[in-house]
């Protein structure tokens, strides 16, 4: 069995400091996650830094890098949006750990059917605020991979979420060993810990400028992309519709974030990404079920496929947002 996590002791530096984090006796720069958005939150401190070393979160950026001109009254929906989904972060941190409590304690206590029932809904707090969750380089890997991430012929561990999806969900694991009493007890207090660091990281305080906002709506949609409409991120459970909805519940609420400033400069653009959004949104409508969704495996070939094609076709204007919101 892994030994616990060691407290990481971290704390945040200044803009002058590059933001990087801070371990006792040594300096680690963020590691930069695949997704485009969490490589725009790794480089929260170069985005939200001037050249003096102060915020210049409010700045609308040009292609040169340097400090648009910004009005006043775009200032002000800047702020409101900076603002609004600082708030949403927050609060949705604070439900993951909450619902991650609450799981761990059923999941250790044996109590596997509301385990179960708990599990995705607790998770979709995490889907939509991945890309913050995974810009934290150090806690993403030992909350979220999945078991075809890890190296264990290197030596890596495999700690998280979905080390106890496999035990709660183990029918398609080829001679599974279910895990002990105690096994239960050391991965779900490893979870919450993790999870604890993360929200208190999160809780701290985060500078979120309009252009990391943008990035983020992107891509939770690549996340749906990748990993959601495919079927691959929930492999035991089969749930990767409730992490799809949250994905695009996260998306949607960065975009509508910044949909004023848009609005003003591409109303055109605005209008599309609205009916993609809504489009996309009736389709995962169709294969609801109760408080929830059907499992993946329910989805017939052609419900993939026109979800795969909502996806795409909301990612390509989806794609020209950040410049939108920033030129």
């Amino acid at each position: 069995m892994p030994t616990l996590r060691p407290d990481l002791g971290k704390a945040k530096h200044t803009c002058n400091d590059a933001a990087v984090f801070v371990e006792e006796g040594t300096t680690h720069v963020l590691r930069l996650s695949l997704s485009v958005a969490a490589v725009a939150l790794a480089a929260l401190a170069l985005t939200a830094c001037g050249d003096d070393g102060t915020s210049s979160g409010d700045d609308k950026s040009s292609d040169g890098g340097t400090s648009a001109p910004v009005s006043a009254a775009d200032a002000k929906l800047i702020e409101k949006a900076q603002d609004a989904y600082a708030s949403y972060v927050s609060d949705e941190s604070t439900l993951l750990l909450e619902q991650t409590g609450e799981f761990v304690e059923l999941y250790k206590d044996g109590k596997d059917d509301a385990a179960r029932a708990l599990y995705p809904v607790a998770r979709s707090h995490w889907e939509r605020i991945e890309p913050v969750a995974e810009s934290f380089g150090d806690l993403d890997p030992l909350m979220d991979a999945r078991e075809a991430d890890v190296d264990f012929a290197a030596g890596e561990e495999w700690t998280g979420w979905h080390v106890i999806e496999k035990d709660l969900w183990p029918a398609r694991a080829e001679k599974y060993k279910s895990l002990t009493t105690e096994e239960r007890g050391f991965y779900g207090d490893d979870l919450l810990a993790n999870t604890e660091e993360l929200d208190a990281q999160i809780q701290a305080g985060l500078d979120f400028p309009i252009s990391l906002i943008a990035d983020g709506s992107r891509g939770l949609l690549e996340e749906v992309a990748t990993g959601k409409v495919t079927g691959e991120e929930e492999y035991w459970s089969r749930t990767d519709l409730w992490d799809f909805q949250a994905n695009v519940d996260g998306a949607k609420v960065a975009f509508d974030g910044v949909k004023p400033l848009l609005e003003a400069d591409d109303p055109e653009l605005a209008a599309e990404l609205e009916e993609r959004f809504a489009d996309l949104q009736a389709l995962l409508d169709l294969h609801r079920s109760g408080d929830g969704f059907v499992t993946y495996d329910q989805l017939s070939a052609d419900d993939v496929r026109d979800l795969a094609a909502a996806v795409d076709a909301l990612s390509e204007p989806l794609s020209q947002l950040t410049a939108a919101v920033t030129s």
